[in-house]
């Protein structure tokens, strides 16, 4: 059964406006499905069958050319070299239409941006939102924690922690070795896992180097192929010097909070429950469903955190022009007054430029307390 998508409209929409369109997001988020359903009249092909593969990079213009109204072209990071003829092709024939899918966002968008310049609209598709499922607000919230949001999961009725670790072994072990050279996998497999450990927290690549006994120019190269993957994330500070966002540290996320409960060998929601990382989980999957809610309407996301020289935080500070929007987030389902202080003190030093203030927690109350508007999080 097809789960609609929130993304639809706005992929509908752009390919209205532009020749090409390309959808990017981790493997198995649902960019096959999506392509297929929403262009269905369009000729379908996968380039990571190796023949259709063979063929596309023995002659790319003819390949091409058999196409009268346009074709989805899937895992297109396989044939690179199809992009140049692409462009030549779209700018030939307005009315062709072509949507491409592909999961290595680094090294694809590098080749599209190159080849594709104003030909193509890119959108990135994540795994399911809250609000793509509602059914699965009726769960706990450690069951939901546990379960994750890839579509495979609820599509199959797949145990999450086989189905994560056969996606760990089968794409994400897979990726890493097809863009780096790996020499020792069980050291990636303790990097990787420490990062789950890590989630909600500054990215210290000294102290991970120390843990995992390789050097920090190992750990920043294999950072970057997690982020290439869309396994990983990271969520700068604010700064109003845009300079000190791109230098200060980082605090790291898993683009899906079940990859992140599997990598810390949570094996059910019970245990979950009782994990000492519960509270960073929960942050980690309210600020990926916040930052789906942008992507599935094609904008970048517009969201930091916030920690001063005092140690003072706001989990997430949301730019609107020069408006700010702070967050806290608590995982716990009963309201204190002290979950208010950060974001009052924060109000205070910046009276003019903040507009609402928010506490998403587990709770149900949804009311205000001292300008501050309480928000169950599956009604995010």
């Amino acid at each position: 059964m097809y789960i609609p998508r929130s993304i639809e409209k706005e992929v509908l929409e752009m390919s209205n406006q532009y020749p090409v369109i390309t959808i990017t997001g981790p493997r198995q988020s649902g960019k096959t499905t999506l392509a297929k359903h929403l262009f269905s009249y369009l000729p379908y092909f996968s380039f990571e069958n190796p023949d259709v593969r063979l063929l596309a990079e023995s002659d790319p213009r003819s390949f091409l050319n058999q196409f009268d109204i346009g074709a989805v072209l899937d895992e297109i990071q396989y044939v690179p070299q199809l992009l140049s003829y692409l462009q030549q092709i779209v700018d030939e024939n307005q009315n062709l239409k072509f949507i491409l899918t592909g999961s290595n966002q680094f090294s694809l968008l590098n080749k599209i941006n190159q080849s594709l310049a104003g030909r193509t609209a890119i959108l990135k598709l994540l795994p399911f939102s809250l609000e793509e499922i509602p059914f699965i607000k009726k769960n706990t919230t450690d069951d939901i924690l546990f379960t994750g949001f890839y579509p495979a999961i609820f599509s199959r009725n797949l145990n999450p922690v086989k189905a994560y670790r056969n996606y760990y072994e089968t794409y994400i072990e897979r990726d890493v070795r097809q863009l780096i050279q790996l020499k020792d996998l069980s050291l990636f497999q303790k990097f990787i896992r420490i990062c789950a450990g890590r989630t909600a927290n500054l990215f210290n690549a000294s102290a991970i180097a120390s843990e995992t006994g390789v050097s920090v120019k190992t750990i920043q190269s294999w950072i970057s192929v997690l982020e290439a993957s869309y396994i990983i994330f990271r969520l700068s500070p604010y700064f109003e010097n845009i300079n000190k966002r791109l230098i200060k540290s980082p605090k790291i996320y898993f683009y899906d909070v079940g990859l992140a409960s599997y990598l810390l060998g949570i094996e059910n929601a019970k245990q979950l429950s009782r994990d000492p990382l519960r509270g960073a989980l929960f942050e980690n999957m309210v600020i990926i469903e916040m930052i789906k809610k942008r992507v599935n309407r094609g904008l970048d996301h517009n969201l930091f955190f916030y920690r001063d020289s005092h140690h003072s935080e706001i989990d997430v500070i949301q730019k609107q022009g020069s408006k700010l929007i702070p967050y806290e987030i608590k995982s716990s389902q009963t309201f204190h007054p002290e979950f208010l202080k950060g974001l009052l003190r924060f109000k205070k030093n910046l009276p003019d430029r903040i507009t609402d203030m928010y506490l998403i927690y587990d709770g149900e109350l949804e009311l205000k307390n001292q300008g501050v508007k309480l928000l169950n999080f599956r009604n995010l």
